[in-house]
């Protein structure tokens, strides 16, 4: 039964224990609470092993590249996440213009408590990259220092690897060969976790859907429905057009990231999904570890396209909801606050709802206790579980794009594995 089981696609199991979870959490509801610690072994599983996956691999792949090339990768990649992280909120926009979530809301009944949240400043979002002790940062799961730690550490060895003096160049071999060791072995224990993923999924989705979803579809419905189809627009339309720019299928593509989709999907972590996101770069994709190795957990940190598309319907349905017009100059607004908040929450806990609030307070909008936009902002924080399903698979999804056209654009990309 085993091999049997073995012998089913991952993707095909998933699935199954996704629509099961859905029907399941429908007709139990909130008793499904009861099975949460097979959903936590599947976020356990995959939060061991996501800081060694970036150490390991980000330092193999620092290794392997010339400091210059990896300035110029980082350029590119920067540039990628900004621009289609400002597309993804007017896609927000745009569809938020179509449903007019909010409108006619009756807020009556609704009670809330005023909420704030201080995000960090610029400058302690910078001084926070240097790690005082990288072994701390390691432990705290602290996505930025360990990368930044791990690109020194790289080409600290890429260097050492050309001295002249035999005996450092060959243990500078040896230990990136012992890193690129251990960097495959976290791959062999992805692949394994993956096995135990059809279970974790059906608890989570059970759970979400036992909680949430038979409410989900009343007055929330339209938001539901305009942040859903902005994420379809956004993964057809602008990651289709950068693939087809480069040459590559959208549909060729989506068969590569199905996995990390999925994962992303129910995990609703673009952290927790990373190390099955590497895996699916280095071995459906074939993309070098030289470019995936920074570009993934740096996306996975700062890209938030679907979470920037989030922001720019739920700032419509705030102002909506308690009869706000928001001009054209204050979109504009909505645009670049979003964009430039991916970047300044990066790594802070819930930092989809703290970007939410940096939206709001940008154009006006303060959220005092009892007030009708802390109740309109309590109400999307009650599906905030379902959207976040959507928008951190869109995020997942766009740091593999994004690290595609690098690498094609660098004359990397493995053309063989794409048909």
């Amino acid at each position: 039964m085993w091999k049997r089981y073995l012998e089913i696609s991952v993707l095909t199991k998933i699935l199954i224990g996704l629509i099961l979870g859905v029907i399941f959490g429908l007709i139990i509801g909130p008793k499904m609470e009861v099975l949460k610690p097979l959903g936590d072994i599947f976020m356990n599983l995959l939060k061991m092993i996501v800081m060694p996956v970036i150490l390991f691999s980000l330092v193999v792949g620092a290794a392997s590249i010339e400091p210059a090339r990896l300035g110029k990768v980082g350029v590119k990649i920067m540039i990628y996440y900004l621009f289609t992280s400002a597309i993804a909120v007017f896609i927000g926009l745009l569809t938020s213009a179509l449903f007019k979530p909010g409108v006619g809301l009756q807020l009556a009944g609704v009670t809330a408590k005023g909420i704030t949240a201080t995000p960090p400043s610029l400058v302690e979002v910078l001084l926070g990259i240097i790690p005082t002790n990288p072994f701390d940062a390691l432990a705290k799961g602290q996505v930025l220092p360990t990368i930044f730690f791990g690109i020194v550490l790289g080409l600290a060895l890429s260097l050492l690897k050309e001295s002249r003096q035999e005996s450092i160049s060959s243990s500078a071999e040896l230990v990136i060969r012992v890193f690129d060791g251990l960097a495959n072995a976290m791959y062999k224990i992805v692949r394994g976790i993956l096995q135990y993923a059809p279970i974790g999924v059906f608890v989570l989705v059970g759970i979400v859907f036992g909680k949430q979803g038979a409410k989900a579809v009343g007055p929330l419905l339209t938001v539901i429905l305009a942040v859903y189809l902005g994420l379809a627009i956004h993964i057809f339309l602008v990651y289709g057009g950068f693939l087809r720019a480069f040459g590559i299928g959208l549909f060729a593509f989506l068969s590569k990231a199905k996995d990390a989709m999925l994962t992303a999907f129910v995990t609703r972590s673009s952290s927790g999904t990373l190390p099955v996101t590497m895996r699916v770069a280095h071995e459906e994709m074939g993309l070098p570890v030289g470019i995936y190795s920074f570009t993934l957990p740096f996306g996975a940190t700062i890209n938030m396209d679907g979470t920037a598309l989030y922001q720019g319907v739920c700032a419509i349905f705030v102002a909506n909801a308690i009869g706000m017009h928001l001009t054209f100059s204050q979109q504009i607004v909505v645009v670049l606050t979003a964009v430039l908040a991916s970047i300044g929450t990066a790594g802070v806990p819930g930092a989809g709802a703290i970007m939410l609030l940096m939206v709001l307070d940008s154009i006006g909008i303060k959220l005092t206790e009892g007030s009708a936009a802390a109740m309109a902002y309590a109400m999307i924080l009650g599906v905030d579980a379902i959207l976040d399903m959507g928008r951190t698979m869109v995020n997942v999804t766009g740091d593999l794009v994004g690290t595609v056209i690098v690498s094609k654009s660098e004359g990397e990309l493995d053309e063989s594995r794409w048909g």
